[in-house]
């Protein structure tokens, strides 16, 4: 009876054991999931300035890796995170085209390294959710698309000025010299058809002759 007894202790303190490994708050395995799920790219690079970006390697790397995270599961999504990292720190840290020196442009590419740090931290994390993984890989494609826009706008706006063309009337100024504020004014004074001034209808004096037989100018004054 007593060996019974014990048993059932046993079994009692065994079955309290098993419920606390496997709390559900505390799961011990990640949730990972083969299901693919499309991330789609909604910005590119414009046509007209694929060749301005041909040159920069780093850019071209992360461009055609990036395709496999446009339709993934979160099971490759963690298999790739590390690789991307290293993909997006060499664009980082590349020397850049002169046309996107500049803070804002440096603020959108530290934008994508922090993303595909974080979806790199999670393949460390022992308890993750698939919808976790989702969710980051968009916000990476998201950074992604507002990186090509940044890079549309800036040659876009370099397009522009390359483009201004200054009139005869300004022939003598140095363009060189001017920022692009003062080219848009100039080439927007060009634009703008000549000023017509009105001058209103008047009535011609009268002239009447005085008693000398001359003729005196006087002015009629409507009231």
């Amino acid at each position: 009876m007593k060996k019974i007894y014990a048993l059932l202790v046993l079994l009692v303190a065994y079955s309290c054991q098993s419920k606390t490994q496997e709390d559900p708050k505390k799961p011990v395995k990640k949730e990972k999931s083969s299901e693919v799920e499309q991330h789609p790219l909604k910005t590119k690079i414009h046509s007209e300035f694929v060749k301005e970006v041909e040159e920069w390697k780093e850019y071209k790397v992360l461009e055609e890796f990036m395709v496999k995270f446009y339709k993934t599961s979160p099971n490759e999504a963690l298999s790739n995170a590390l690789e991307l990292k290293n993909v997006v720190t060499s664009l980082k840290d590349s020397i850049k085209p002169a046309v996107f020196q500049s803070p804002s442009f440096d603020a959108r590419v530290n934008v994508l390294y922090n993303e595909a740090e974080r979806l790199a931290d999670i393949t460390f994390i022992p308890v993750v959710k698939k919808e976790e993984i989702n969710a980051q890989v968009e916000k990476i494609v998201q950074a992604f698309a507002a990186f090509n826009s940044k890079i549309n706008a800036v040659l876009s706006q370099k397009k522009f000025e390359d483009e201004i063309t200054v009139s005869s009337d300004n022939i003598g100024l140095d363009r060189s010299k001017m920022d692009s504020i003062s080219q848009k004014t100039l080439s927007d004074i060009d634009k703008k058809p000549p000023v017509k001034k009105f001058i209103p209808n008047q009535k011609l004096p009268k002239f009447k002759k005085n008693r000398n037989g001359k003729k005196n100018l006087k002015r009629e004054i409507e009231n």
